[in-house]
């Protein structure tokens, strides 16, 4: 890949560098409560250009974008946003725990040369027609990269690695605490570092970890650009920011995402379902009073295709190890073999379609989450008439499958946590 340094436009906060109340996470994540939750903090947080219309899985009123960079330009010309006096790339770097653990992601933000899906930047999910019309629109209207796209590659002789870790060990420029995500960031505007981390990228691929739509935004608009003959090959719409993360850092962590399932006709038992999917093999096995370390520990232990399901006011435990393989080369025969061992896909095929569906009393309802506590508050409270928890998939299988051109089931993988949204805009003019 190509990368390229950028004038980026930031919040310019508070004294101590701390811009917290201006931040945001990615738009697709964000409800109408959470936009006004984050408004309610700051009238200036990002998400009042961000997410101009709520759900954004679908084009909006044209007023609702044009406020949105009217508010933009207004932060710019009143000081509320300050823009590099150079072009710079930039290290991010995000501090978070999971499961008792304390995780360190860093990486750089930079402009990547935008090329199509497959080549420089390899995709691993499906993209839907609503959000990209949504980003479109808002792209067009505030000429500016609001959020970057998180990626990740590969470096094995470190050399990026090593100028990011020089560089966090000095004070960061901007400092946030989001969702209790401690986010920092660092200005490197200096040519030869920039060269370097140039150098070592040169010819890596970079794989979407999050943010598809982002992207696919932005090439959408670099061709409508170029088609009206207003972009060279030197034009900022050529580059998109990303968040490049190296595929061994140890804070590039992949969640598993949950499912929730209702809309089942009343009286559904999970001995119903194990009757009508002889393809795995059923067991009971408690409650979930055993805890997230104990259904993790659980499925470590098991075979691959293991599923565990959840059910009612306790929280009984069913796990359903896949005994026939070839039932997924049946039901998926035009999919490689990495992709029919996967988790989602396994329990979408063998179960959801073939029988959770058709056993729907209207239609079958199915929410995510990647906590596994949450599961079993759902199945307790009878917000939820089954909780599926899935195994993690690990970055190698999303690697295989994207370099095979494929894509991943829908909501297979959460990496967590999000890139955050504010901590640097691009410009796109």
């Amino acid at each position: 890949m190509e990368i390229r340094p950028f004038r980026g436009w930031r919040y310019t906060g508070r004294l101590d560098g701390d811009i917290s109340p201006y931040i945001a996470p990615p738009y697709d994540v964000l409800t109408a409560e959470d936009k006004q939750r984050y408004l309610a903090g700051s009238h200036e947080n990002i998400v009042a250009v961000d997410l101009p219309h709520v759900p954004p899985k679908e084009l909006g009123p044209a007023e609702a974008y044009e406020r949105a960079a009217a508010e933009l330009a207004q932060w710019k010309s009143s000081g509320v946003l300050r823009q590099e006096t150079r072009p710079a790339i930039y290290v991010y770097e995000q501090t978070f725990e999971w499961a008792g653990r304390t995780y360190v992601r860093r990486g750089i933000l930079c402009g990547v040369r935008g090329t199509e899906l497959g080549e420089d930047v390899v995709p691993h999910e499906h993209v839907f027609p609503g959000p990209l019309a949504d980003r479109l629109k808002l792209t067009e209207c505030t000429k500016t990269q609001l959020s970057p796209i998180f990626g990740f590659y590969e470096d094995p002789a470190g050399r990026v690695g090593e100028l990011i870790a020089a560089v966090a060990a000095t004070r960061p420029v901007a400092r946030a605490v989001l969702n209790d995500v401690v986010e920092c960031l660092w200005v490197i505007d200096d040519p030869d570092d920039i060269a370097t981390v140039a150098s070592a990228l040169s010819g890596v691929q970079a794989f979407i970890a999050d943010g598809h739509h982002r992207y696919t935004t932005a090439r959408n608009y670099w061709h409508r650009l170029g088609a009206a003959g207003e972009v060279g090959e030197d034009h900022e719409a050529n580059f998109v920011m990303f968040a490049l993360v190296s595929r061994d850092d140890p804070g590039l962590l992949i969640l598993p995402t949950h499912r929730l399932v209702s809309g089942l006709p009343e009286g559904f038992s999970m001995a119903d379902l194990a009757e009508q999917c002889p393809a795995f093999e059923w067991r009971q096995v408690g409650t979930g009073e055993i805890g997230q370390v104990g259904i993790d520990t659980l499925l470590g232990c098991s075979p691959p295709g293991t599923l565990v399901f959840v059910e009612g006011e306790d929280a009984r435990l069913w796990v359903a190890s896949l005994q026939r393989p070839e039932a997924m080369v049946e039901a998926a025969p035009d999919m490689t073999d990495e992709w029919r061992e996967l988790p989602p896909a396994i329990l979408h095929e063998l179960v959801v379609e073939r029988t959770l569906a058709p056993m729907a009393a209207e239609e079958l309802k199915v929410e995510y989450t990647p906590e596994i506590p949450k599961v079993l508050d759902a199945c307790r409270t009878g917000r939820a008439q089954v909780g599926v928890i899935l195994r993690g998939i690990p970055v190698r299988s999303v690697v295989a499958i994207a370099s095979s051109g494929g894509a991943m089931p829908h909501k297979s993988t959460y990496f967590y946590p999000k890139v955050a949204t504010g901590m640097v805009l691009k410009p796109l003019e």
